[in-house]
């Protein structure tokens, strides 16, 4: 069907003709795909008439400006919230990050973003801590290394792995100097949040 525009039904002797794109994506480089024997070579050479090659975000981060405020526009509307627009420190908070979850990652932040915004603000870095918080500190977890993308329950996981390891090297503190809140940059009513949230239970002081 691919090659010749037709195609017979099991067991009818009628030939169909269609006139049909096939348009297929993937994650996977193909021909390393079809030299380890996991996919089809018939099948690669068939559906590779023009083949597009997207870069990761991290590969073209001039695109932040545009996806971000697509992003900003939709999350806006869909939770019906009026929200300023991305700021240049938004957007350098933004180039700063590697993107491992790619475009839907960015979207996910924008939208978290739009959540805890004042109406006044985007929280754009807090945004960010609170899905996979980076930095120099050993209460940050690292991302599993496999191929694609982090499952919702997996990142789910990490945040309350990343959570309760700041609280532990808090000695049990939340707030003030020193404390977990401090620890992984965020505001101390929005780590009781995402406790909360998340079913982490306050230590016993």
């Amino acid at each position: 069907m691919l090659q010749e525009g037709q195609f017979e039904r099991v067991g009818e002797e009628r030939t169909r003709r269609v006139d049909v794109r096939i348009i297929a994506a993937t994650n996977r480089v193909l021909g390393h795909e079809v030299a380890a024997g996991r996919f089809r070579q018939d099948l690669y050479y068939r559906l590779s008439l023009f083949p597009i090659e997207l870069p990761p975000l991290r590969e073209r981060k001039e695109d932040l400006p545009l996806l971000g405020a697509h992003f900003l526009r939709l999350a806006s509307r869909r939770l019906t919230r009026a929200t300023p627009g991305l700021t240049k420190a938004d957007l350098e908070t933004l180039r700063h990050y590697d993107w491992p979850g790619n475009v839907r990652e960015l979207a996910h932040v924008i939208e978290r973003a739009v959540i805890l915004s004042d109406g006044q603000s985007l929280p754009i870095a807090e945004a960010m801590a609170l899905a996979l918080p980076r930095g120099g500190h050993d209460v940050f977890p690292a991302i599993p290394d496999t191929p694609g993308v982090v499952t919702a329950a997996e990142m789910r996981r990490l945040e309350q792995e990343n959570i309760q390891r700041a609280i532990e090297s808090a000695s049990g503190r939340i707030y003030g100097p020193g404390g977990a809140a401090e620890l992984l940059g965020l505001k101390p009513t929005t780590l009781a949040y995402r406790m909360k949230a998340l079913g982490i239970p306050r230590p016993r002081t």
